[in-house]
């Protein structure tokens, strides 16, 4: 193809893209609105504008003269720069999944994803399962017909829907990690509760106030780095983040009154999600390929703030007088006794709450019930049952509701694929941890709170071709090795036999 028709064709699929976007800004504002100050009157409402504006952007997605511009570009790739392949390859790759679903059948999807959501909120209240079985059982439904009609699926059913968050996993290669986890941290967990440490817990409980839980939800985003000129925060339900778009980059946080440190946790790793956002190269934008990043890269991201950096004791040394400032309820309270409490190992029902040993089993959990729905067809009715049974064999305890079961994540009712990355997003930044410490005294930049530094390399090694690379590329282009479980599975064991004082 002639370079003035290549570019030609590449100027209209930027412009269309461009319109994609603002679709996709105003759903991602309504959306936002939606999980934090939407009355619980106008959520149906809201959620219709939402499918509208869905509904119009699929449709502009797959317009016969856009396709034809970028599939034509596909077969000329050789012939592009290297941030229009980033762009083509992925537009081809989403083709590929929804040139075969027509915008009524795609219209049927969304509103029935709505419904669930809908459903969902209102099972979790209840804390009846039943009543968001039948959504539950659709959109497996719709995630099957999805692969159906995908022109390039994989044989395998899952690895359909793991691509969609993780390009380059595969089932194949969970079901190998996750084998490797339980082979080891199994024994190490037991271990741990067999354990005579005594870590005291009782101020893990204490009752404070939200405004002072808001004064450290400040702090804390600014100690890492946040610029909150380019983002800003607020409450929900389920904590998330939101990149809306360049210079705006949302995170979200819930308070609880006796539980302190489930914010403060929170806000860090939704705040390393938004340093992500704020912090990826501006021509990434340019090129229109600011979310092509995966799902693992996130959360390793996130989790690296969270855990890697968080609950170390460089970092609780570095807020320790400043979180007794903020919370006089902890007088009394030690540094050596504020770091163990937040690094106490409890077999707990609740993922997102869930200490950073015990978090893998929580994913491990999900993985294994999901597959199972997609793979062999589970049949929905045996979807708690299973899960019930899986928390009592891998954490040895069961829970007695729904609400603290099988309904306490928002994931399944818009679809499957997803639980994995926060795993594999701990995995990765083991690895790349491990790289950093050979570059920088990171103990000591921690201690002294020093994130211009940290941020920095995250910036110029983590988030440069998040991208551009697929996830088992990216993970060798930063640390020089394929990808493994056993950095992160090294630091597990490291950090806690040293904390219980095990043999």
């Amino acid at each position: 193809m002639l370079e003035k028709e290549l570019r030609k064709e590449l100027d209209y699929v930027n412009k269309t893209i461009s319109r994609h976007e603002m679709y996709s800004h105003a759903g991602a504002v309504i959306g936002f609105d939606l999980e934090t100050v939407c009355p619980e009157k106008g959520l149906a409402d809201q959620s219709a504008l939402n499918d509208f504006l869905a509904d119009k952007d699929y449709r502009l997605l797959n317009g016969k003269k856009f396709v034809s511009a970028y599939e034509d570009l596909y077969a000329h790739l050789g012939e592009l720069g290297e941030l229009d392949k980033v762009l083509i390859s992925a537009l081809h790759r989403q083709h590929s999944e929804t040139k075969n679903i027509p915008p009524e059948l795609q219209k049927k999807f969304n509103e029935a994803f709505s419904k669930s959501y809908m459903d969902w909120l209102n099972a979790k209240k209840k804390s009846d399962f039943s009543l968001f079985r039948d959504s539950l059982e659709k959109v497996r439904e719709i995630n099957l017909k999805q692969i159906e009609l995908n022109s390039e699926r994989l044989p395998v059913p899952y690895d359909n829907l793991l691509n969609r968050y993780e390009r380059g996993m595969t089932t194949a290669d969970l079901d190998a990690v996750f084998s490797r986890c339980k082979e080891r941290l199994i024994p190490l967990l037991k271990k741990i509760v067999a354990s005579k440490k005594n870590i005291r817990k009782d101020f893990l409980s204490v009752r404070v106030k939200n405004e002072e839980q808001r004064e450290m939800t400040d702090y804390l985003l600014d100690v890492i780095g946040f610029d909150k000129t380019r983002g800003s925060w607020a409450l929900t339900e389920h904590p998330f983040t939101n990149g809306l778009y360049k210079d705006d980059a949302r995170i979200t946080t819930h308070f609880y009154p006796n539980m302190f440190y489930s914010s403060m946790f929170s806000v860090i790793h939704e705040g390393g999600h938004a340093l992500f956002e704020q912090n990826q190269p501006r021509e990434n934008y340019v090129h229109h390929i600011q979310t092509e990043m995966t799902m693992g890269m996130h959360e390793s991201v996130s989790r690296f703030y969270e855990n890697r950096i968080g609950r170390s004791k460089e970092f609780i040394h570095l807020i320790y007088p400043k979180t007794l400032e903020i919370f006089p309820e902890l007088n009394g309270v030690s540094e050596k006794q504020l770091y163990e409490g937040m690094n106490i190992v409890t077999p707990s029902l609740i993922r997102t709450e869930a200490d950073e040993f015990t978090y893998t089993f929580h994913i491990i959990i999900r993985y294994e019930i999901e597959k199972e729905l997609v793979n062999n067809r589970l049949p929905v009715d045996r979807v708690k049952e299973l899960w019930n049974a899986k928390y009592k064999e891998y954490l040895g305890i069961e829970p007695d509701n729904d609400r603290d079961g099988v309904l306490q994540d928002i994931h399944w009712a818009s679809g499957f694929g997803y639980f994995p990355t926060y795993a594999l997003g701990n995995m990765y930044n083991a690895m790349y941890f491990n790289t950093m410490k050979k570059a920088l005294p990171v103990a000591e930049l921690v201690e002294k709170g020093d994130f211009k530094t940290i941020d920095g390399w995250m910036k110029d090694h983590v988030f440069l071709k998040a991208n551009r690379l697929d996830a088992k590329s990216w993970i060798r282009d930063i640390t020089g090795r394929d990808f493994t479980p056993d950095d992160f599975l090294d630091y597990l064991e490291e950090k806690y036999t040293e904390l219980y004082e095990l043999d």
